[in-house]
């Protein structure tokens, strides 16, 4: 069975709820950042378009660049400009001719300069980002156009810089969600390392695993011995009630087929030189339960068949469980209605379980999902739900076997590694 020290049940409960809560908030936070940058940028680039191409169309301008004197132009629009840029609350505003050369700066000193940046052809209008004279910024560069002839350009920028102050409130913003998230879900955390400690105490979580396992062995192993003496009391009553009817031929030949049936299955187990006698009891059970529910019973245990590394209370619960899946599918069908059992040696010298069923398959869009812990087929009512497969690929991967399924029939096939002498 699974060791029993480490961190209790409770305690991986809580760290496993805090860690995904912390990973969860950093991630909306990270998804919140992302989003302001990019409504931040977006924004820069809406109001350098319509702040260059307001400029572009405003008469003044037109005037002054269609003069073709730059000195004079710089002496008309830079005051302008320089307001502009104030009222406008942008980083710059550059005004060039047609070959680039700017007319107004933010640096008067810069004058007379060739523009630092893309010139788009014809009277294309551009947005970049461009590194200048004032550091990286987005701007947008649009033509200024007389009589249908680009006489000048305006180009209005906002500093990345300006972009990530902009940027502080939603960095806030971001930061308090994550943070009410986080102690919100630490608060989960906490609840529910409670609500799991009042189910398993201090347990370790390997030891909630055994019990849990225990459990479903003894329920699996009751089960079977039940349908057993039940049907050995019914064979015997009638065998009783055709002696007192003097028919005593008949009531020995119920006896004897009683005998032989079970004769069967207690000389594989018992032929099995490395056989698990709890396992053994368990499919004789198994063997009247089927009968009980009109199943036919197959079973084969080849004699070299290897025990495998589980504990009787861990190999109770796989071969029970898969039985007891098998033997409600083949239940539910219609006829003929049988679960076969075989226990083989592969060629690597583990142990082979195979147990099928004549039921009606498991639909391959959810084959992927029977082993997962609350998942079944079966009515939401139904005792024990979606824990038996789930707890049968617990074992057999802490075993460090495998178990898989495959359709027609409905086989599910464990290998375990064999236990050492």
């Amino acid at each position: 069975m699974a060791q029993t020290g480490g961190a209790s049940a409770a305690s991986r409960v809580f760290v496993a709820v805090a860690a995904a809560v912390v990973v969860l908030s950093l991630t909306i936070a990270a998804i919140l950042l992302w989003d302001g940058q990019r409504s931040a940028r977006a924004e820069a680039e809406r109001v350098t378009r319509a702040v260059a191409e307001t400029i572009a169309d405003n008469t003044g301008v037109v005037d002054a660049l269609s003069r073709g004197d730059r000195v004079d132009a710089t002496r008309v629009l830079q005051p302008e400009i320089e307001a502009v840029t104030a009222d406008a609350d942008i980083d710059f505003v550059t005004i060039m001719d047609p070959g680039g050369i700017r007319i107004t700066h933010p640096d008067p000193a810069r004058i007379g300069e060739r523009y630092i940046g893309t010139i788009p052809a014809g009277d294309a209008t551009l947005t970049e980002e461009v590194t200048g004279t004032l550091g990286p910024s987005v701007r947008t560069i649009v033509p200024v156009v007389s009589d249908g002839e680009v006489v000048g350009r305006v180009s209005v920028g906002v500093t990345i810089g300006s972009i990530t102050e902009a940027l502080g409130p939603r960095i806030l913003s971001a930061v308090a969600i994550a943070l009410v998230l986080s102690l919100a879900g630490l608060a989960g955390a906490v609840y529910a390392r409670r609500a799991t400690r009042r189910v398993a105490g201090d347990l370790p979580a390997g030891a909630v695993r055994d019990a849990v396992s225990s459990y479903e062995s003894m329920r699996t192993l009751g089960d079977a011995l039940r349908a057993q003496t039940h049907e050995h009391g019914n064979r015997l009553h009638t065998a009783i009630a055709l002696l007192e009817l003097g028919r005593t031929r008949e009531a020995i030949d119920i006896l004897s087929e009683d005998a032989r049936q079970s004769q069967l299955l207690v000389d594989q187990v018992a032929a099995r030189r490395e056989g698990d006698p709890t396992v053994g009891a368990l499919l004789l059970g198994k063997a009247s339960q089927a009968a009980e529910r009109g199943v036919e019973w197959r079973a084969r245990i080849d004699a070299d068949a290897p025990r495998s590394v589980l504990s009787p209370v861990d190999a109770v619960s796989v071969v029970g469980n898969l039985i007891d899946n098998a033997l409600d599918a083949a239940a539910s069908a219609p006829p003929p209605r049988w679960v076969d059992v075989r226990m083989t040696r592969t060629t690597e010298d583990e142990l082979a379980l195979e147990v099928s069923d004549s039921g009606a398959g498991i639909p391959a869009d959810i084959t992927d999902r029977v082993f997962e812990h609350g998942f079944s087929t079966k009515p939401g009512g139904a005792a024990g739900r979606g824990v038996g497969l789930a707890l049968v690929r617990s074992i057999v991967d802490e075993a460090e076997g495998t178990v898989s399924l495959r359709s027609d029939p409905t086989t599910f096939r464990v290998i375990l590694p064999r236990r050492d002498a």
